[in-house]
């Protein structure tokens, strides 16, 4: 019998994905690539089911012989692997970015005279449509802290942007560049002490307490559905600790970073002259086991931050800390540097990567921006956050329109700087 192959993400399955198995049965035995979360997201959001669920489901299909991982959004690989007699694909990808793709369908088939099939594309229905209705309905709690862990699996790099009210939560949900071909979005949302804070008019020493702040988290919780990593300073006293760990999981938020400091909090960027002390190492790790211990879920994670380069204790004492907090339970490790050269956190990198142990590593390139996400992915870094440039970059334009209103006791010079008022209303319609 005849080979045929095709590739699908098949998260979502609709008619456009029955009327494309139904054209390949006709020409032999079906062998279907089902695209794994690290293909996926490659080029756009991860998917909403898992790689083995999507599996499951197509092989229950009927028609298809064999399911297989593809593990790239190219097919050579497996057409090598496979040799199919044939490669059935709608016909929609014959112009824009999967142009390519399919050329290099056409010349590894003629390597062995294969043919490549087209139907008709089934017009008025796809994934990205029914991803979208999902989206506009909402998620759950679990599906929202069960994703962090699954972006950490599938992509090399995650880059999370900071939100501090329900409309910058839009705005990290929503924003999407096409960069070449593929689609670049934030991965998660970075709930800052600091933002929320200052949004509130108040400044970043813990004075806004664990209730108001969840309040803030409620409001990003209904508009979006991207994964939320907490900030959680201190984390506080043990006791106390424990039931920040049970709120936030309880809310579906995928985890919480607390930083090694004591006494009052001092934001670790501030010029302040307040000397800001490291926690003993035994009390970080009892805090790390508190807050392990509390949680009920798997996928909840408690990621501890280090500040022995704030501090000017330096590497070796920053890597004797991280050894101690992974071994309590830490499942990530957040390193912070005040340096305007990304040289300090290189260096750190590396020595993390000789670690026995190993768990996810977070770097917050605030002080350093000019570092880029493939410099930190080669240096082994796992998450970049963005923990505050959506705050800091409304306030000048907001103090603009209002000075600009002032000056001209009009606000017409002002209409320049701000979105037309039917674009605001159609943003959280």
């Amino acid at each position: 019998m005849k080979k045929v192959y095709i590739a699908m993400s098949a998260d979502l399955i609709h008619p456009g994905h029955s009327n494309i198995i139904n054209t390949a049965t006709q020409y032999g035995e079906v062998t279907v690539g089902v695209l794994t979360d690290e293909a996926i997201a490659s080029y756009k959001r991860l998917p909403y089911m898992n790689y083995e669920q999507r599996a499951v489901i197509v092989q229950s299909i009927k028609g298809v012989h064999q399911v297989v991982p593809q593990k790239t959004l190219d097919y050579v690989a497996n057409l090598q692997d496979l040799k199919p007699d044939y490669v059935v694909h709608g016909d929609d990808w014959k112009t824009g970015i999967q142009r390519a793709t399919r050329q290099r369908v056409i010349d590894t088939l003629a390597e062995w005279g294969g043919e490549l099939i087209e139907p008709s594309y089934t017009q008025g229905i796809s994934s990205t449509m029914i991803n979208q209705a999902l989206k506009d309905v909402g998620t759950t709690p679990d599906n929202r802290r069960k994703r962090l862990g699954r972006l950490l699996s599938a992509k090399p790099l995650i880059r999370a942007m900071e939100a501090h009210s329900g409309l910058s939560g839009l705005i990290v949900e929503q924003c999407q560049v096409d960069k070449d071909g593929s689609l670049q979005e934030f991965d998660a949302i970075w709930l800052s002490s600091l933002t929320d804070s200052t949004s509130k008019g108040k400044p970043d020493i813990e004075c806004v307490d664990l209730t108001s702040r969840l309040s803030t988290v409620n409001d990003i919780l209904e508009v979006t559905t991207k994964p939320i990593i907490y900030d959680g300073d201190s984390g506080g006293l043990p006791e106390h600790f424990v039931f920040m760990v049970r709120s936030l999981e309880r809310l579906g938020v995928s985890a919480v970073i607390i930083e090694d400091k004591i006494g009052l909090k001092q934001n670790s960027l501030s010029e302040s002259s307040v000397v800001q002390s490291q926690d003993s190492i035994e009390n970080v790790c009892y805090k790390i086991k508190q807050g392990k211990a509390a949680q009920v879920t798997d996928e909840f994670m408690v990621i501890s931050r280090c500040e022995s380069l704030i501090s000017g204790a330096g590497p070796e004492d920053a890597l004797k800390r991280v050894t101690a907090y992974i071994d309590a339970g830490a499942d990530g490790i957040m390193i912070h540097s005040k340096a305007t050269s990304p040289d300090q956190i290189h260096e750190f990198c590396a020595e993390f990567q000789l670690l026995e142990k190993k768990v996810p590593l977070v770097v917050v390139p605030s002080t350093f921006p000019q570092v880029t996400e493939q410099e930190l992915e080669n240096w082994g870094v796992n998450v970049v956050i963005y923990a505050n440039q959506l705050l800091r970059s409304a306030y000048p334009a907001m103090m603009k329109t209002a000075t600009s209103i002032l000056t001209h006791g009009r606000a017409k010079e002002a209409d320049g700087n701000c979105m037309p008022i039917k674009d605001i209303l159609n943003l959280v319609q």
